[in-house]
């Protein structure tokens, strides 16, 4: 199972400051927690400050786990700029196989790409355009904003059988109001991982964790 942390600084209290220590404390925590993808996803940032705090989060990464990747959203030149292990791409942005081949032409290593999915088709041409995997969402109602969910049957479509040939298979993320109570019924409908921004930015992240793995 795979655990996705999606960033918001704007979620924590306190000034612009106390967000970014905030933040940088939470990733460090996720990844010393064995959280498996971080996105740095703070799209409100300018190019240079997106980048200095990409800089910081991977310090922050790298001295607390060596398995744990970070990656940015949908800026695949600050990605590169500053090292990380990849890019997430919202929808709309360059097709994956785009994206991996200007990676490997400039760094030469294989990039993590991830991609936003919002339906069946979606997940279908991100395995076809090679990306790692699709977060697909919204799953669940998002009371918050009035968005209503695409539901686990959709899920479990787009997730397929075990050993279902007839397609590329592509591993499916869930997203979309997953809590530690429906997260089980997520992986139950193929899901091959959970993604959340409240999920693992709110209350006791190593619990949180430590429940996710044993379900």
């Amino acid at each position: 199972m795979l655990l996705y942390y999606i960033t918001d600084r704007r979620g924590f209290a306190g000034t612009d400051a106390e967000q970014r220590t905030a933040l940088l404390r939470r990733i460090a925590q996720a990844a010393g927690a064995g959280v498996d993808y971080i996105q740095l996803r703070d799209k409100d940032l300018s190019s240079r400050d997106l980048e200095r705090l990409a800089r910081e989060a991977i310090g922050a990464v790298r001295d607390n786990s060596s398995n744990t990747k970070l990656l940015i959203n949908g800026r695949a030149d600050v990605a590169l700029a500053c090292g990380t292990d990849g890019v997430h791409l919202p929808s709309g942005e360059l097709p994956a196989s785009e994206i991996r081949a200007l990676w490997m032409k400039c760094c030469h290593l294989e990039p993590v790409i991830g991609v936003s999915a919002h339906s069946l088709a979606d997940v279908r041409e991100a395995a076809t355009q090679g990306a790692n995997f699709a977060v697909l969402a919204p799953i669940f109602e998002k009371v918050q904003t009035d968005v209503k969910g695409i539901g686990l049957e959709v899920l479990r479509e787009a997730a397929g059988k075990p050993g279902d040939a007839t397609e590329a298979r592509l591993a499916v993320l869930a997203l979309g109001g997953i809590n530690l109570t429906n997260a089980r019924a997520c992986l139950e409908a193929g899901a091959a991982g959970l993604a959340g921004i409240r999920l693992f930015q709110s209350g006791d992240l190593l619990e949180t964790v430590r429940q996710l793995r044993a379900l």
